[in-house]
């Protein structure tokens, strides 16, 4: 069938990055082997489980605050990390493998990609810019390749929200005689509460706004062996009950300054990048599952004499969702590709840097919308029985929906994307990248209503931004997809010329 590619996420990866390694291929083929095998039935039963508890205090009454899972969880958790999701990274000087072990686990189970994100969004800051004696104490644990690796965290958020750093982070830092960080405050939204170590956004002085926020490093426990911080409580949540999400008290907890204290919101923007693309690579995968669970049903339900994949509306609709997952996905690996070739800057950041991000935004906004209206169409397609919790369909709608929200809803990626095009010029250096791919004509046409928007009145600016942010997205989305089609047709023809000589 035409459609059978989308049934593995692999299969999907292969047809559209022809191009990637063997060994990368190898391991994810084994990965996606496990998930088919194992992973999947446990990934059912931690999602029907609900959200696990806090065992807060041991029996001889010392504050532990862990987090009870059922057994499975930790060794459906831990084969990302032994696979080698976050130290690959490192091996190969990429986050491309990331990306792409990334994809396969989301297509199964978006909630256990969280812990690896926010873990990867932690060891590569760390990375850059914590001192050799803070990487050999926290970074050395999260590479391991066995059971004992350590997790990250990225802690932004709290009680007022997240959207707006400058105005809701009251988290501060202070520094002691010694030179040593201490950080109290609160977060509220903490994903992988039980992580060993986590960066943390802290007010460092009274300057108003971002401008006074640093990047800290956390860890789990002080330097005498006690807590340094404490889990109030998990979060129930809809979905995604694979990561554990808590609020986070800390008190007088001993941190590490990441960077120079005057490029802290910098640095935030820069774990964020990295999440968001992620988000976008996870969207497209749990999209694709959506997508395979719909073309199950309909190549077996049998309606009107013949099957519903037969049946000329519904094929219609299966063919503009293949579309769609298709060019949303040269979206989303165009901005995981860019992103890998600028991420070790740092401030002051050179154009193609600021050009990314305008791409992250477009790809971050876009795959999630995508994500959410597949798994809503997928439901459709199943009927009545998509709607029953004893079967797979209604989850990917509730995680699709968590999904859109993480790391900066729809209206924040629209405002981010325009304070980028309005104090960068991002667009004309976006335009300038996708010039190859794209018809002059519709090129100029393109630009001069982005340019028309930009110069409305700020209130009317912001108020068509949607409707022109959507626009960009698809036209960006439009012309990679070109690209890819084009280079996967290349690739075709080389391995062609090869194999007959």
């Amino acid at each position: 069938m035409p459609f059978d590619h989308l049934l593995s996420p692999v299969r999907f990866l292969l047809d559209s990055c022809p191009a990637m390694s063997a060994s990368t291929l190898r391991t994810l083929r084994m990965y996606e082997a496990w998930w088919e095998h194992e992973g999947q039935h446990i990934s059912y039963a931690v999602d029907r489980a609900g959200t696990p508890h806090v065992r807060m205090f041991d029996r001889f009454g010392k504050r532990v605050d862990e987090i009870l899972y059922i057994t499975d969880y930790w060794r459906m958790l831990k084969e990302g990390y032994k696979a080698g999701i976050v130290w690959r990274v490192f091996e190969e000087n990429s986050l491309l493998p990331f990306f792409l072990m990334d994809y396969v686990t989301c297509f199964y189970d978006i909630g256990v990609s969280c812990p690896y994100t926010v873990s990867i969004s932690t060891a590569v800051p760390l990375d850059k810019y914590g001192d050799d004696e803070v990487c050999k104490r926290y970074l050395v644990p999260m590479l391991r390749r066995n059971d004992e690796v350590w997790q990250g965290a990225t802690w932004m958020t709290e009680i007022r929200g997240g959207s707006d750093l400058g105005a809701n982070v009251d988290t501060s830092a202070v520094q002691a005689a010694d030179g040593h960080w201490f950080l109290t405050g609160d977060k509220y939204f903490c994903s992988n509460a039980g992580a060993e170590v986590a960066v943390v956004a802290a007010r460092i002085d009274d300057k108003p706004g971002v401008r006074g926020l640093g990047l800290f490093l956390v860890p789990r426990v002080r330097e005498n062996g006690e807590l340094n911080f404490h889990l109030r409580r998990l979060k129930d949540k809809i979905a995604t009950r694979s990561v554990p999400t808590g609020e986070i008290e800390m008190r007088n907890s001993e941190a590490y300054l990441l960077g120079a204290p005057e490029h802290g919101i910098y640095l935030i923007l820069e774990v964020l990048n990295l999440s968001r693309v992620a988000n976008a690579m996870g969207s497209i995968g749990l999209a694709q599952r959506a997508f395979s669970e719909a073309l199950r049903f309909a190549q077996g339900r049998v309606a009107f004499g013949k099957p519903l994949i037969e049946q000329p509306l519904m094929r219609r609709q299966f063919e503009e969702r293949h579309a769609e997952i298709c060019r949303s996905f040269a979206l989303a690996w165009e901005a995981a590709i860019t992103l890998n070739s600028v991420h070790r800057e740092t401030p002051p950041y050179s154009n193609r840097f600021h050009m990314t991000r305008l791409l992250i935004h477009l790809a971050k906004y876009w795959t999630a919308e995508v994500c959410v209206q597949t798994a809503k169409w997928a439901m459709e397609v199943n009927g009545g029985i998509g709607t029953l919790a004893e079967y797979p369909v209604e989850r990917w709608l509730r995680e699709a929906m968590i999904a859109d929200i993480w790391e900066g809803p729809p209206h924040r990626q629209i405002l981010d994307g325009l304070e980028v095009m309005e104090r960068k010029s991002a667009h004309l250096m976006l335009f300038e990248h996708l010039m190859p791919f794209v018809e002059p004509e519709q090129m100029q046409e393109v630009t001069a209503r982005m340019e028309r928007w930009l110069l409305m009145p700020q209130d009317e600016k912001e108020a068509n931004a949607q409707t022109e942010f959507n626009i960009l997205a698809q036209f960006t989305a439009d012309a990679l997809l070109g690209r890819m089609r084009a280079e996967v047709q290349e690739q075709g023809l080389v391995a062609r010329r090869v194999t007959e000589r």
